[in-house]
């Protein structure tokens, strides 16, 4: 990783931040680089149990960078206009781990998408999303995919098809955002939700996650036996062996991740 984007890791939650404030967190080739790194380390991070992805300065992200002189589709290759696969966050790679975004500011374009890809999203009073591609004369492809099963069709097709923005009360009403706080607050908000988290067994939360995110296109036959081959699995851990010892001793389970 380099200088783009920072990762911290305290009480089993990394926070990962856009840093290029300078330019509002707009994603170049070296920021869509380490975007991937990060989101690597924390999948893999042991000590890493839940995740924040925030911005820093006064914005969460803009989008892409028009401004670096590589702004136009084929430009980029294996960076940011790169041929959809899921090796980055934004695209579906695959982490079930809990992630928050903490939104301050502008969220727009690529910002957003990966803002969708979040679980919990916590907004400033700030905040405006936005997907302003088609204004641009390119389309959006990933948030075009993800958009409309997250706040319905018709609102999903307003922010896509007119690429005009909506603040974060609306983005509340619409479905997109979980919460709305002030400015001031954001970070707090974001890590005392991440505290509630944390307390939760890791193994059985990732668990939990994928079956929620892979049950609902499988048949119910096939998705009840992943589901019950996962719980056996998870069944198994030391955790599952603590959870039941703490609760027939009446004390708080004490988790390790295994």
């Amino acid at each position: 990783m380099g200088d783009t984007v920072l990762y911290e890791c305290v009480d089993h939650v990394a926070t990962i931040t856009y840093h290029r404030p300078e330019a509002l967190n707009a994603i170049n080739a070296e920021l869509r680089q380490d975007l991937n790194a990060a989101w690597e380390r924390f999948r893999g991070d042991e000590d890493a149990w839940v995740g924040i992805v925030t911005g820093a300065g006064r914005a969460f992200c803009v989008g892409a960078d028009l401004k670096d002189g590589r702004g136009s589709v084929g430009e980029w290759p294996g960076t940011f206009w790169e041929i959809p696969t899921i090796n980055s966050f934004e695209s579906g790679l695959e982490i079930w781990k809990p992630t928050i975004a903490a939104v301050p500011g502008y969220c727009l374009g690529y910002g957003l998408t990966a803002v969708l890809r979040c679980d919990f999203v916590v907004a400033a009073d700030d905040a405006e999303f936005g997907f302003p591609e088609v204004g641009l004369g390119v389309p959006t492809i990933v948030g075009a995919m993800r958009l409309p099963g997250r706040i319905g069709w018709s609102n999903a097709m307003e922010l896509l098809l007119t690429g005009e923005r909506v603040d974060a009360t609306t983005a509340k009403d619409m479905g997109l955002v979980w919460k709305v706080v002030a400015r001031a607050t954001l970070m707090d908000e974001a890590h005392a939700l991440a505290r509630r988290l944390v307390a939760a067994a890791p193994l059985a939360q990732r668990a939990t996650k994928e079956m929620a995110a892979r049950g609902a296109h499988l048949p119910w036959e096939d998705a009840l036996r992943l589901g019950e081959s996962m719980r056996r699995v998870v069944g198994a851990s030391e955790d599952a062996a603590e959870g039941m010892r703490a609760a027939r001793e009446g004390r708080t389970p004490e988790w390790r991740g295994r």
